[in-house]
């Protein structure tokens, strides 16, 4: 049955992919919703789009997306979409490849199909809870790394504390970092700020049916749609590394998290 409804995402998000992929490196309104926080027209229309095509699959399923305004029924919801339109958002702008679109169906609390559709990187990412992760139709195995100093970890720089792992590169998508560690490209992924469930929740089912180890920022599983729809950061790894990896960024971790 959800490797039917997999399928069916899958299509909706390539159908989402290929709008965007059609308008990148073209012309077209951009603005900030906030400091720091770029949109731009092709955001709202791959949104419109999907939450159309995804609540056609599933009109019961809540509603949980970067360019849509909350709706707090959504908690009352068994089943939610968590949609990031364009994930990536500032790589997509600056004509970047780092872009993806996210789609996780989250039921009872946890991811249990995800969708990364990267067109402009020509992937497609998916995992199904129980079925194992997948990008274009291979299977994914995490990286199986046993100690913290010499692990990849992608990043433009690396402070002179972290001076022992070895930095990859990153693209804006916090998503596609995340599933670099399900594809053994890197060892370690972590941020340690308050983000949003719709930039991770699709990642995260990729990275955990890979065989990755991911909680948040300090060491906490994950839970989502909850009420303010967020997380203290992620922290996905190699599984052998990932106690070392909590108690690297325990202090950081702990500082960064009041608010």
């Amino acid at each position: 049955m959800r490797e039917a409804l997999a399928d069916a995402i899958a299509a909706v998000a390539a159908e989402a992919g290929q709008l965007a992929l059609d308008r990148w490196r073209t012309e077209f309104r951009r603005w900030e919703k906030s400091p720091g926080h770029p949109v731009c027209e092709i955001d709202l229309a791959v949104d419109l789009l999907l939450r159309t095509r995804l609540k056609a699959l599933d009109p019961d399923a809540g509603w949980l997306s970067e360019e849509t305004a909350d709706n707090p029924a959504r908690l009352a919801a068994r089943r939610v979409w968590v949609v990031d339109p364009i994930d990536g958002t500032r790589d997509y702008l600056r004509g970047r490849r780092g872009w993806c679109v996210s789609v996780a169906l989250v039921e009872d609390g946890m991811p249990v199909v995800g969708v990364l559709d990267a067109p402009a990187r020509g992937e497609r990412w998916r995992a199904v809870a129980g079925a194992g992760a997948t990008r274009n139709d291979a299977p994914l195995r995490a990286s199986t790394r046993t100690l913290l100093p010499g692990s990849r970890v992608p990043a433009d720089t690396l402070p002179r504390i972290d001076d022992d792992l070895v930095a990859v590169p990153r693209d804006n998508s916090i998503a596609l970092r995340i599933a670099m560690v399900a594809a053994d490209e890197a060892d370690l992924c972590a941020t340690l700020r308050w983000g949003r469930e719709w930039d991770i929740a699709a990642a995260v089912l990729i990275a955990d049916e890979a065989g990755a180890t991911v909680t948040d920022a300090l060491g906490v599983p994950l839970a989502f749609n909850t009420r303010g729809g967020e997380a203290f950061g992620i922290l996905a790894s190699a599984p052998c590394i990932h106690t070392a990896a909590v108690a690297r960024l325990a202090e950081r971790a702990s500082a960064a998290s009041i608010r």
